[in-house]
């Protein structure tokens, strides 16, 4: 097998995905995205397989496009990851598989926006469609608060600003839970516990065990099918009468908190999957109307 990385830079999630590589002796060569010149007229390509690592989504997923198209196996397929790059598109997915997720509502233009969030009521949650590690994640409280978010957001220059994702906003716990999936294998879960209403581990939230059969595994492996599996993280709510709801789901996750913490070797059940001859290309769950070539 000739396996490519694709990434950014050598974060601790690489380097634990790189030792694990070398501890089995398989050979794998670095992609430095930054670097990376694609001719377009070849057809030929030196891998077999790349593992997507990329923290850029466009770099990661133009390069993706190119690969899959000259036959390389790409981990994730590059119609999971436009898919789980953008909430819009993973809403949409989520919702065509019935699983259950907030109440979202999309505009177009500030006043209509407003419109939005005052139909869900305060507090409501603005997000932006593309963006990770809750950056711009905005609780918005009042009508004032309002105005002065979008009044903001509408002099920015990107045209991403300019859509309005609005989404109700869910009185967790005091926590939310994140599942790691490894194919059709809910592997292990987290609570990510904060005194903050953003709960991400990034921004400080504090990670704990959480039991991942039943419920909280079953809606995982239903939302990684949605978007058309491979290796996921899904982020769940858990709603004041114990619904659980799928909040987001993440194309290149991070886990170096998780592995402790769960007692699971993330790395390795990684690299039981890139490595398994029988896993084709893992199109098995996607929906047609999420293909890239389609």
């Amino acid at each position: 097998m000739r396996l490519g990385i694709l990434c950014s830079r050598i974060r601790v999630e690489e380097k634990l995905l790189l030792a694990e590589l070398d501890r089995r002796g398989v050979q794998y060569q670095r992609i430095d995205d930054g670097g990376l010149v694609l001719d377009l007229q070849q057809r030929e390509l030196p891998f077999d397989v790349v593992l997507e690592r990329s923290i850029s989504f466009g770099r990661s997923l133009y390069t993706l496009q190119v690969l899959e198209a000259r036959g390389v196996r790409c981990i994730n397929r590059p119609a999971v990851v436009e898919t789980c790059g953008d909430k819009l598109r993973t809403t949409e997915a989520l919702l065509r598989a019935g699983v259950p997720s907030p109440r979202t509502l999309l505009a177009f233009t500030p006043e209509s926006a407003l419109q939005a969030i005052e139909q869900l009521g305060y507090p409501a949650v603005l997000k932006p469609v593309v963006g990770s590690w809750g950056r711009m994640v905005s609780r918005v409280n009042d009508r004032d608060a309002a105005e002065a978010l979008l009044e903001h957001l509408d002099v920015l220059g990107s045209w991403q600003q300019h859509v309005y994702y609005v989404q109700e906003f869910v009185r967790k716990p005091g926590r939310d839970i994140r599942v790691f999936v490894v194919g059709d294998e809910p592997i292990c879960a987290i609570y990510r516990t904060s005194e903050h209403w953003i709960t991400n581990t990034a921004r400080g939230g504090r990670a704990s065990n959480c039991p991942v059969d039943g419920p909280v595994g079953d809606l995982a492996l239903q939302a990684a099918r949605a978007v058309g599996g491979g290796i996921l993280a899904i982020d769940l709510l858990e709603t004041a009468d114990g619904e659980l709801l799928v909040n987001e789901v993440n194309h290149t996750m991070e886990f170096r908190n998780s592995i402790d913490t769960t007692g699971v070797n993330i790395p390795a059940r990684m690299v039981d999957y890139i490595l398994n001859p029988n896993i084709a290309h893992q199109a098995a769950h996607a929906q047609p109307w999420l293909a890239v070539d389609a």
